[in-house]
């Protein structure tokens, strides 16, 4: 089973999904890309996801672009702008969905604010892929 999250920047809930994946389905081989790569992961999704125990901070965005000749039996958008702007994936897709999350680096405030936004899209990304089929 092969999976592909895609978003934006690829330095957020992409790279949130891809490791909760990878810890709920270990059967699955999860890769995440975005359609506008950022430089690095977002240091937020890097501490939300510590506190549960998941290190993502060996991650990096990678191009959608990179992916477009391979075949998945996934490909998940995870956000609305990659949706409208993913490349067309020339390999075998068996499955596209879209499973939309608001974007956390929009948020404002102190860091505990920020922080609880960010906590809040992990967990909704939590309760999406934890009980997800992959069939």
């Amino acid at each position: 089973m092969k999976v592909l999250i895609v978003c934006t920047g690829n330095s957020c809930r992409s790279q949130m999904a891809e490791a909760i994946i990878r810890l709920f389905h270990p059967h699955v081989d999860v890769l995440s890309a975005g359609t506008n790569p950022e430089k690095e992961v977002n240091p937020y999704a890097v501490e939300v996801m510590k506190e549960i125990g998941i290190d993502i901070s060996h991650q990096f965005p990678k191009s959608v672009e990179k992916f477009i000749h391979e075949s998945f039996d996934y490909v998940i958008t995870v956000c609305d702008s990659a949706k409208e702007k993913c490349p067309v994936i020339q390999g075998k897709i068996r499955k596209r969905l879209h499973i939309g999350f608001p974007d956390p680096a929009e948020a404002t405030g102190s860091h505990e604010e920020i922080l609880h936004i960010y906590r809040s899209v992990r967990d909704d990304i939590i309760k999406t892929f934890k009980e997800f089929r992959f069939e």
